[in-house]
């Protein structure tokens, strides 16, 4: 007989209703009407169901998840960038001069004074006025050699020495430089995804594309050119020691020092040492603030490393001034009045609260290994999106609406029954995206159309399998029961089939891929869920009330 336990019946209408519930808020949002202009700019596209709460016109206590709308829908900015890898390696040949300068200082006897001279980007080169040693110096300075940090490159040096006349020539080694290309684009990668997870961006788009390109694309956003001026300043912060002052851009300056110009003082340009005290790599956080005066300004912090050499200079050098440097700009230079320990401080300068905010997450966010030089842009527009969203609409009606008819016209009140769990069947899938946040797609669209199709193939074989027992059977209830029973297995294995390939695009596709992966798995579900639960469920609620002698399917 039928028989269905009323814990189970209030189990499968109450995953219903939270799914439903959960589907609500996307056929509230962007339907509200409000009373006035304020409370309809909190409502406006692109806000959430929670800032519609704040107005009002969204209960907070019910579920207010969305389902994203993808670059193809809602419009916004695509990017394609190429990661400059060869600027790491003069930072790294910059970085590698004061290790080099005291390793040969301790030699000085055997090879004279050292002067570092001009050379190619990404070469190192240092003349000793004593050629004669020109071996031990080689040797010391092949001694500061390190591991290849690289799979590929185990049991090489990281950089190759060679001698030429009177001069030491430095430069990283061709293990080193694959190493360091692969980790440069892994870490602005990496640096990209923070900074735009930083401003609350939903679902971006942020791969790698090649070996020294990233692909970029952000839905919502204005315009490629705001993605730009969001991910492209490289935002090094450095703190250097100062040496002087001058107003001649062209100034001859010494051996390892650097000529930088002042942010907001138009003509002034500070000679600082080109090897920083602390950098950026050094900062652990940096918050948006107010200095003393009530102007906007940047609180900084460093981790240990960084706390400690800050510190140590800071208690060595009481009187002086120390540049803050962000993008070979100094920001303010002001005079060490006392030691500094626990590494923390503030920098101030002209700063708008926005600019103060936006220097914080930047600094918080890492800074750019390379500058990024970007190939492709483009604005798409929310037109276009709206043109899909339409088209999409369009074709979820009329897949709606011949599987309607055709399930109606073939099964009768049966029929009826399986158009109501399809319904229900829909809801249920956007209730699922909604819930995980997920981002819905052209391509998504098409999965939801599709499963619309396949949403009733599992009533189709119960169906039949209902009118093959109806021929043998004793009544219309024992039909039902075993139209159920037998048709099962066949229903599982033919959506676990397809289950596992939604599962395979989802693993090894990208992007629009993926996306029609997502509806296609979570409408594989929710398509299994009502035909065997929630159909079924309505038969026996209509069969315990009308007791048919018999029934036509």
């Amino acid at each position: 007989m039928l028989q269905i336990p009323i814990w189970k019946r209030v189990l499968i209408w109450g995953l219903v209703v939270l799914g439903l519930l959960y589907a609500m808020p996307n056929l509230f949002y962007g339907r509200v009407e409000t009373s006035n202009d304020a409370e309809r700019a909190i409502v406006q596209q692109g806000s959430t169901p929670e800032r519609a709460a704040e107005a009002g016109q969204w209960p907070d206590w019910l579920p207010s998840g969305l389902v994203n709308l993808g670059l193809d829908l809602r419009g916004g900015a695509h990017l394609l960038a190429e990661v400059q890898v060869e600027d790491v390696y003069e930072q790294r040949m910059d970085a590698y001069w004061p290790s080099v300068r005291d390793a040969l200082r301790d030699a000085r006897d055997e090879v004279g004074t050292i002067r570092r001279v001009e050379s190619e980007p990404g070469v190192l080169r240092v003349r000793i006025s004593r050629p004669e040693g020109m071996q031990q110096a080689l040797q010391i300075v092949r001694d500061l050699a390190q591991p290849v940090s690289s799979v590929t490159g185990t049991g090489q040096d990281d950089i190759t020495v060679a001698g030429q006349d009177d001069e030491i020539v430095v430069q990283l080694s061709e293990a080193e430089r694959v190493a360091t290309d692969d980790r440069t684009v892994r870490q602005s990668l990496e640096i990209v995804r923070r900074r735009i997870d930083e401003v609350g961006t939903r679902e971006p788009n942020i791969q790698r594309q090649g070996e020294d390109r990233i692909l970029i694309q952000v839905p919502g956003i204005g315009s490629a050119g705001e993605l730009k001026d969001l991910i492209g300043t490289t935002a090094q912060l450095t703190f250097h020691p100062v040496e002087g002052r001058t107003q001649d851009a062209e100034a001859n300056v010494g051996p390892g020092q650097d000529i930088l110009p002042a942010l907001n003082q138009e003509g002034l340009f500070y000679i600082v040492d080109g090897s920083p005290v602390v950098s950026g790599e050094n900062l652990t956080d940096a918050q948006p603030s107010f200095d003393q005066n009530g102007r906007p300004a940047v609180n900084f912090r460093f981790n240990p490393q960084g706390a400690r050499a800050f510190g140590d200079y800071t208690a060595e050098n009481i009187g002086s001034p120390f540049a803050i440097v962000l993008d070979e700009e100094v920001i303010s230079a002001p005079v060490i009045q006392d030691h500094i320990p626990g590494g923390s401080g503030i920098i101030t300068g002209d700063f708008t609260v926005e600019e103060s905010t936006e220097l914080a997450v930047l600094l918080r966010a890492g800074a750019l290994p390379a500058e990024l030089s970007f190939l492709e842009e483009r604005t798409v527009g929310p037109e276009l999106g709206q043109d899909s969203i339409e088209a999409g609409r369009i074709a979820c009606i009329v897949a709606f609406a011949a599987v309607l008819v055709f399930m109606g016209a073939s099964y009768g009140l049966f029929g009826i029954f399986a158009n109501i769990a399809l319904l229900l069947n829909v809801g249920l899938l956007f209730g699922l995206l909604s819930a995980i946040g997920a981002t819905l797609t052209l391509p998504g669209i098409a999965g939801i159309v599709l499963t619309i199709g396949m949403a009733v193939d599992a009533n189709v074989l119960v169906f039949e399998r209902i009118r093959e027992e109806m021929r043998t059977a004793r009544g219309p209830s024992r039909a039902i029961e075993l139209g159920y029973e037998r048709a099962l297995s066949a229903i599982i294995d033919a959506n676990i089939t397809t289950l596992i390939i939604a599962v395979i695009l989802f693993t090894m596709g990208s992007g629009p891929v993926r996306g029609f992966a997502v509806t296609l798995g979570f409408g594989i579900v929710t398509s299994i869920f009502t035909a065997i639960f929630v159909t079924r469920l309505l038969i026996v609620t209509w069969f315990e009330r009308a007791r048919p002698k018999t029934i036509e399917v």
